[in-house]
């Protein structure tokens, strides 16, 4: 085909290795290799910062795949594209002359288009007796295939960082938050010197908080106000048992006193050894009496991290962005997913995530549906479930509605991760 061979560009513009080197890659590609023209169009819109190349060199793109015939670019059909500048302003919404150039320039720059020029600089192609184009000169769409699996990876790595950085900020939100409601319950009990201090240093970090920032700013900002956060605990719970003790003091100071001047005994008898009542200790003791007919899992399942000595029961737990199974366990019962990994790997959750976006757009499951699963489920979790959608993709007809299924268990506490794992894992044991 005409794409196999290299050709130097028309008029002043002189030929460079880039060009050379971008020829080459947009010819040596796999036989029978076809692809979606807009999906691929749309994964390199998610890439484009990744690219290089801004939203009008896009639309002159697009532009052009709207001159290709077919829905698919094949790697057996002629990709070259001869429109004139005059049908791609068109198409392109009016743009002007000057900057349809300029933008044609950007994409050849950034290797998604090659010039096949002509001899004259004209494009246009030459038909056979029979009908059919037997060459052609303009733009070569080749490069779209031959790049494909990279677009895939880049905007794969971007939607990764972007929900990362998306949950970076909600914990950053989060501790604010507590902080300003530790800093008011302490104003309200001791309004002391290290209160003053406290409220300074919050209010030294969260000045300078940028609203657009890489991941790592936000990090370090918000290791900072944990630590803060974890100062400010300290200080209520300290000042809490100081109460505690007080109280304590206050209370036996009011023993009852015997009128008998004639007594032996200065206060009043008790009830003995063994005879003392403990109000809070025998109220706990009835409390733990009534719940012994109900599952001992329950009890341990709502442990949670309460006050000292506090007599309330301990709020249920949080699960929702807890990671449920290992990462070893999962690719033990899921290796499949560690060929869309960066550079065909998993060794953490950062490529796990990253792996799950890449399956995610070749099962065609809809962002919408993994991002409601990863706020029921959990970043972490959504990617391990996407993992076993993977593992029985043959099975699955519409991979998007079971996920969408799962999700709707999961919000009514009706789905774990564990028993999935343990079938998969079981079935490979099998096999």
């Amino acid at each position: 085909m005409e794409r196999g061979n290299v050709t130097t560009p028309f008029g002043r513009r002189a030929m460079t290795l880039g060009m050379l080197a971008r020829q080459i890659a947009a010819g040596d590609i796999p036989p029978k290799q076809s692809v979606d023209k807009w999906k691929l169009f749309r994964t390199v819109c998610e890439a484009k910062a990744e690219i290089g190349i801004s939203d009008r060199s896009l639309a002159v793109l697009n532009a052009l795949l709207s001159f290709y015939p077919a829905a698919e670019l094949s790697s057996e059909s002629r990709l070259v594209v001869f429109p004139s500048n005059a049908q791609l302003s068109l198409r392109t919404h009016g743009m002007a002359g000057t900057t349809l150039r300029r933008h044609l320039a950007c994409l050849v720059e950034a290797g998604l288009i090659v010039r096949r020029d002509s001899p004259n600089g004209k494009r246009y192609a030459r038909k056979s007796r029979n009908g059919a184009i037997g060459e052609a000169f303009g733009f070569d769409l080749a490069p779209l295939i031959a790049r494909a699996d990279e677009f895939r990876g880049a905007a794969a790595k971007l939607a990764a960082e972007q929900q990362h950085l998306r949950l970076v900020r909600e914990r950053l939100s989060l501790c604010r938050r507590d902080i300003t409601k530790l800093l008011e319950l302490s104003r309200e009990i001791s309004p002391d010197a290290d209160c003053l201090g406290l409220e300074s240093e919050f209010q030294h970090l969260i000045a300078g908080l940028p609203r657009k920032a890489p991941a790592g700013v936000f990090e370090a900002l918000l290791e900072k106000l944990a630590k803060l956060r974890g100062s400010l605990t300290n200080r209520l719970e300290t000042l809490l048992n100081s109460e505690k003790t007080a109280a304590n003091d206050h209370q036996d100071g009011c023993h009852k006193q015997n009128s008998d001047p004639d007594s032996q005994f200065e206060s009043e008898p008790g009830l003995g050894k063994g005879g003392e009542v403990d109000l809070a200790d025998n109220s706990y003791r009835t409390k733990s009496h009534d719940r012994t007919g109900e599952p001992e899992q329950r009890w341990r399942d709502e442990a949670s991290p309460r006050l000292p000595n506090s007599s309330l029961p301990p709020a249920a737990p949080v699960d929702r962005l807890r990671r449920q199974i290992p990462l070893p366990a999962v690719l033990q019962a899921c290796p499949q997913i560690a060929d869309y990994g960066p550079s065909g790997r998993v060794q953490n959750w950062n490529d796990l995530m990253t792996a799950a976006i890449v399956v995610r757009t070749m099962l065609e499951v809809s962002a919408d549906a993994y991002e409601d699963a990863c706020a029921v489920l959990g970043y972490e979790n959504a990617a391990t479930v996407m993992a076993c959608i993977l593992e029985r993709a043959d099975r699955i007809n519409s991979p998007g509605g079971y996920l969408r299924d799962l999700t709707r268990r999961a919000r009514q506490q009706a789905f774990s991760l564990a028993p999935m794992i343990g079938a998969l894992s079981q079935a490979r044991r099998a096999a």
